[in-house]
């Protein structure tokens, strides 16, 4: 196996954990948060979904400095109605976006360069790949957090 290999795996276990617990999240559910300033169930799920086809435009750009204001999405005003609408919505970018890391050479990773000088630094595509794993990641851990702030049953994810 090599590294582009091992790079889309860690995202297609990330993505079938996310998956996993976002199934598990009852629907009377959806729109809890645990306070004001945090997103609810559906929102992080958006947000995940969203964040994703974001850091594609910005990879191929090799950057953020060819965007200038707001940065609109096609998930932009889409109203949320369920996880499975939201997936098979997202499904296309996601597709584009693996399709993308097959493209890449193992030098690719270490020699294109991706400037977020806006977010206070500049890394590699290899870098930036494992970042955005990571988001998703992170957020599955949050949502892990509120289930259990809910008194709901959560799946087992480390299978």
């Amino acid at each position: 196996m090599n590294t582009i290999d091992l790079i889309i795996l860690n995202f297609e276990e990330v993505r079938r954990r996310s998956i996993k617990l976002w199934n598990a999240i009852p629907l009377e559910y959806v729109d809890w948060k645990p306070d004001e300033g945090a997103m609810t169930c559906a929102e992080m799920v958006v947000h995940v979904l969203e964040s994703e086809h974001i850091y594609h435009q910005i990879l191929l750009a090799k950057g953020t400095a060819n965007f200038s204001g707001e940065f609109s999405t096609p998930f932009t005003s889409k109203p949320f109605k369920s996880i499975e609408e939201e997936l098979e919505f997202a499904k296309p970018y996601r597709e584009n976006f693996i399709q993308y890391i097959k493209e890449l050479s193992p030098k690719d990773l270490d020699e294109i360069k991706i400037d977020r000088s806006d977010a206070g630094y500049i890394r590699t595509l290899g870098d930036m790949l494992l970042r955005i794993a990571y988001h998703e990641s992170v957020h599955t851990g949050q949502l892990l957090d509120y289930m259990r702030t809910m008194n709901v049953d959560r799946p087992r994810l480390w299978d």
